[in-house]
């Protein structure tokens, strides 16, 4: 049996007119937009009134040349702090983060060992100064030769000697004694001589041991000291490398310490630029994360342009306010001395996609974009170095403006 085609054919129909009346709306929307190029008509299709927008004049102002650099910020010292004695470590008394005062005890090791030995030193010392005839203990070791009993006892024996061999040379005058007689009292004389000359030497030989052995004790002593770590400055502890009952070779690190005011802005400049900065220029510093704004002082600049990338090292001191860590990464300006007159627009009037940079000015009541070229920037103004004239208005905020926009600035 065959179905009617009826219902089919009205469904087709239905179709048809719905299409029909979709083209019919789209070509009246193209004429609509036709008669109305700029398309700024309301809903009513009345044509829409002038947009109040804020603008400010393109001027030539006074305004502060300087650099952009980039860098890290650098601890002003930073020491690893090892013990000059071995032992094993008795306290810790700082740990990672410690702040610290210089001469703070940082660690320590068993002083004990290093007691024995200053007592040892100390009693070979005496032994030295007693043999000296000075006191047991003291720190004045002068000695003068001819005044120890040594000498003495030499020179007595000495001048004996000189007195019989006058004796016996008178009486040899006068034929009284024999030959043998005279011989022998020379012989007495040069043995009494050289006793003395020993004597002395006997007596410098002793003050070069006593020399010696208040070496011995100075060294003792000072190891004993060196069982402690102090601060060298103020600063804090960057690293905690021992701990407590470790046993330590001299020369083993114990500490890292680092100082953290003021710190240091290390970045490098462009040949080009390098002339024109000096030591005492002010720079400018932000930190990521951080906004709020840094400065310093420019206090070394390197002696020589490197060889491999053209660019001189320069470092500012810059104050610590306590939040400022060493090796965070910053973005500054080092401010040059002499302003230079230029044309400006307000900072928030430039607008910059995919690097082109524009602002929408005002003229004869529409708004005209404007491409520009931009040059130093501040936290208000921006150069214009193309692209604008002195007294044209800038509309101060661009969002939602295009060209052809109906606009009545406002100053």
């Amino acid at each position: 049996m065959m179905r009617d085609p009826r219902p089919i054919r009205r469904l087709h129909a239905c179709v048809q007119g719905i299409v029909a009346a979709c083209a019919c709306a789209w070509l009246a929307a193209c004429h609509r937009g036709t008669n109305d190029p700029a398309g700024h008509r309301d809903k009513s299709g009345d044509t829409a009134p002038p947009r109040s927008v804020k603008v400010q004049r393109a001027k030539i102002i006074p305004i502060e040349r300087s650099i952009s650099v980039v860098g890290s910020l650098v601890a002003q010292d930073q020491a690893t702090l090892s013990m000059k004695v071995p032992g094993r470590i008795l306290r810790v008394h700082v740990d990672l983060g410690s702040t610290v005062k210089t001469g703070d005890l940082l660690a320590e090791v068993e002083p004990l060992d290093f007691e024995l030995k200053l007592r040892q030193a100390a009693a070979t010392l005496s032994q030295a100064r007693a043999r000296l005839g000075l006191p047991l203990e003291g720190t004045d070791d002068s000695v003068v030769p001819d005044q120890t009993s040594t000498v003495k006892q030499a020179r007595a024996k000495l001048e004996e000697a000189i007195q019989n061999k006058r004796r016996v040379d008178e009486l040899s005058k006068q034929g009284i004694i024999s030959k043998s007689e005279v011989d022998s009292a020379e012989a007495h004389f040069e043995v009494a001589q050289n006793q003395h000359v020993d004597a002395v030497e006997e007596v410098r030989l002793r003050q070069a041991l006593l020399a010696q052995r208040r070496v011995e004790y100075e060294i003792a002593r000072q190891q004993l000291v060196d069982t402690k770590i102090h601060a060298p400055f103020d600063g804090a502890v960057q690293e905690r490398r021992a701990h407590l009952g470790e046993f330590l070779a001299a020369g083993a690190p114990v500490v890292t310490l680092v100082r953290t005011e003021p710190l240091r802005f290390r970045t490098e400049i462009s040949e080009r630029n390098a002339d024109r900065v000096r030591v005492g220029q002010t720079v400018r510093l932000t930190v990521d994360g951080d906004p709020r704004p840094y400065s310093g002082l420019i206090t070394r600049l390197s002696p020589s342009i490197g060889a491999a990338n053209r660019m001189l090292v320069a470092e500012a001191d810059v104050p610590n306010p306590g939040n400022l860590r060493p090796g965070s990464f910053a973005r500054g300006e080092i401010v040059l001395p002499n302003a230079e007159r230029a044309l400006v627009v307000p900072a928030a009037s430039v607008a910059t996609f995919a690097g082109i940079e524009r602002v929408y000015a005002v003229a004869g009541q529409k708004i005209a974009e404007r491409f520009i070229t931009t040059g130093q920037k501040t936290s208000q103004w921006i150069e214009v170095l193309s692209g604008l004239k002195e007294g044209e208005a800038v509309a101060v905020e661009g969002a939602g403006l295009k060209t052809g926009l109906p606009a009545v600035a406002v100053e």
